[in-house]
């Protein structure tokens, strides 16, 4: 195996973990837009790892493209990833880090919680995390994969959505506009819950949500990525037939 890095996208969040590998000892090689990922693979046949960090939206036309020797080495790390993502084009066992930390261009990079990490390539991610002074969770079974992938979730889209009414710090939202923020949190477990099968409660959820909430309270609440998020929401609460009266009022 050659000893060597791919990163399919190289923004803020790729750059950081790019840092983090080159720290390890570990070679980094960059797949831009411009470039094919069937020619790379031909490069690189046999990498130690393929983190793929483009955004969500781009998601699923990059992994149609992953040709299978890369298919065992990949690590995902987009904020509204589920299961479902990487099944679909039959991927089995993926290395997945549910990142809570943020870099946005021109600012410093901002921690929240720490980053669960699970999968085969766990160690790998983890030293590099550290090289950066992230703190990390080596996980230890799907279940609690899940939970982190579903509270990640539920936390984005709850915080971006809101945002588009009144763009608060998290913690105004959740303690000064709690019925709002509880409100559009209710319908995105909805949809979080019927998409991925789960039977996680609410609160437990809920929980977790608030739990990201209270570690970085200044943090605002809309993303760059907040109106297509509420998109990609209510065309996952039409797939399932759920009513998300809250979300449609937001988008009108």
């Amino acid at each position: 195996m050659d000893k060597t890095i791919v990163i399919i996208g190289i923004g803020e969040l790729g750059g950081e973990f790019a840092r983090g590998f080159l720290r390890c000892g570990y070679a980094v090689h960059p797949v831009t837009r411009h470039m094919s990922i069937a020619d790379q693979a031909t490069v690189i046949p046999n990498p130690a790892l393929v983190l793929v960090a483009v955004p969500e939206a781009q998601l699923d036309t990059i992994l149609a493209q992953i040709p299978l020797p890369w298919k065992k080495r990949l690590c995902l790390i987009q904020n509204e990833l589920l299961p479902e993502h990487w099944l679909s084009h039959q991927i089995q066992n993926p290395t997945v880090a549910v990142v809570w930390f943020e870099k946005k261009i021109g600012m410093a990079l901002t921690n929240i919680l720490y980053t669960p990490v699970y999968g085969p390539h766990s160690a790998l991610v983890l030293q590099a995390l550290a090289e950066i002074n992230i703190p990390g969770k080596l996980l230890t079974d799907d279940n609690e994969l899940l939970y982190e992938l579903l509270r990640k979730s539920l936390y984005i889209f709850t915080v971006n959505i809101c945002g588009l009414v009144e763009n608060t710090t998290v913690k105004q939202l959740w303690y000064d506009n709690t019925g709002l923020a509880r409100s559009v949190a209710e319908e995105i477990i909805q949809i979080l819950l019927a998409v991925t099968g789960s039977a996680i409660s609410s609160d437990k959820l809920i929980h977790g949500m608030v739990e990201g909430i209270d570690d970085c309270p200044g943090r605002y609440c809309q993303g760059r990525r907040a109106k297509p998020r509420l998109e990609r929401a209510l065309q996952l609460a039409d797939s399932y037939q759920i009513a998300c009266p809250v979300l449609k009022k937001i988008a009108g």
